[in-house]
């Protein structure tokens, strides 16, 4: 099988082999059946990055075998959207003849949208000059004129230059309702959209007749906050990395939410703020003790949640965890399960044709 082949005829046993595992995962804390939410079979994957090969005259998109790390050509990735798959190969021969833009080039990042929208990082061995950002900036205005909503940029070390912007904004239909959030180059972003409005539209569900505040810890650029914004009083959410708070700021403003507050702050200070261990200037004119919040929200990365905070998660009522590592979500409901239960449980397909699997579990306090 090449990158440029998939599997789609097994796509059905693949998935139902990951509904498998999960099941016999959770059988441990009594969950109920898992509710399977299926990807597309292609075109799935809204980001992708490839390095740039060499070879004489011509260069063209690889990677490298994870098992063997041989050298494999890619001229299309049916896994990746089809704006990037029509983008590839005219950014490649673009970029063959013209010395200014190939030289020491060795990698390419695309970030597309299911709105049209399409950033480019080309990433180089050498520092860019004037003649770079020229030669770039007659390649984004030719592909403009083929029709790509194209951002590009350059990057070499301590090096970023945009020609315009280092962003897209997305619109997804979320429930009803469109919902814009904007995306940083180099930032993280939920890679499959199809996936993420099934996981947005299955939270919203899952906390429909909540009542009072909701907390978020890592919410990165708002993308379940502005979402699950409806069915609360108001959010309280946290996040570390600068580009998605300024990123949730703005997707806060674009979608005229007025009940979200992002606080910029790992999920661990936080913890050490409600325990009151710690006092932080962030917090400065924000009154923790005037949020009632009955419901946490937690997507953590794959390392999962550390033990103070799965302490300090456990004193909610009820708990909406998204994780993207079975593993560490298992050894932090050994912990969870003892004062609350599973009252759902979910499979998001956010990568087809791979041993990855995204989940999601509701837990309530136990009576």
């Amino acid at each position: 099988m090449t990158p440029e082949q998939l599997p789609v005829e097994h796509y059905d046993d693949q998935l139902t082999e990951k509904v498998t595992r999960l099941t016999s995962m959770m059988s441990a804390y009594n969950a109920p059946d898992v509710e399977v939410f299926r990807s597309p079979v292609s075109h799935y994957r809204m980001r992708a990055e490839f390095r740039i090969w060499h070879d004489g005259d011509d260069l063209y998109h690889i990677i490298f075998d994870q098992k063997t790390h041989d050298r494999i050509r890619v001229d299309s990735f049916p896994a990746a959207s089809e704006l990037i798959n029509r983008l590839m190969p005219r950014l490649i021969d673009a970029v063959r003849d013209q010395r200014a833009l190939r030289f020491k080039l060795f990698q390419i990042d695309y970030l597309s949208t299911v709105s049209g929208q399409i950033v480019v990082s080309m990433l180089y061995h050498r520092k860019l000059d004037d003649e770079w950002q020229q030669a770039a900036t007659l390649l984004r205005d030719a592909l403009r004129a083929e029709g790509f909503d194209l951002h590009l940029i350059g990057r070499a070390t301590k090096t970023k230059i945009c020609l315009d912007q280092d962003f897209v904004d997305e619109r997804l239909m979320v429930d009803g309702r469109e919902m814009i959030y904007r995306q940083v180059e180099n930032s993280f972003t939920q890679p499959n959209a199809v996936m993420n409005v099934k996981m947005l539209e299955w939270a919203l569900d899952a906390t429909r007749d909540s009542r009072g505040d909701l907390l978020e810890l890592y919410c990165g650029n708002g993308n379940f906050s502005l979402a699950l914004a409806r069915n609360f009083r108001r959010v309280l959410a946290t996040e570390i990395a600068k580009p998605s708070v300024a990123s949730a700021q703005y997707n806060i403003a674009v979608n005229q939410i007025d009940n979200v507050q992002i606080i910029r702050m790992a999920a661990e200070e936080f913890t050490q703020a409600m325990n009151g261990e710690r006092s932080f200037r962030r917090l400065e004119g924000i009154d923790l003790t005037s949020y009632e919040c009955e419901t946490i929200f937690v997507d953590p990365p794959r390392s999962g949640l550390d033990d103070e905070t799965v302490k300090m998660v456990q004193t909610y009522p009820r708990i909406l965890y998204i994780s993207c590592n079975p593993t560490t979500l298992c050894e932090n409901l050994a912990t969870l399960s003892t004062t609350h239960e599973i009252t759902r449980l979910a499979l998001f397909d956010q990568f087809p044709y791979t041993h990855h699997m995204e989940c999601g579990v509701l837990l309530t306090q136990r009576v």
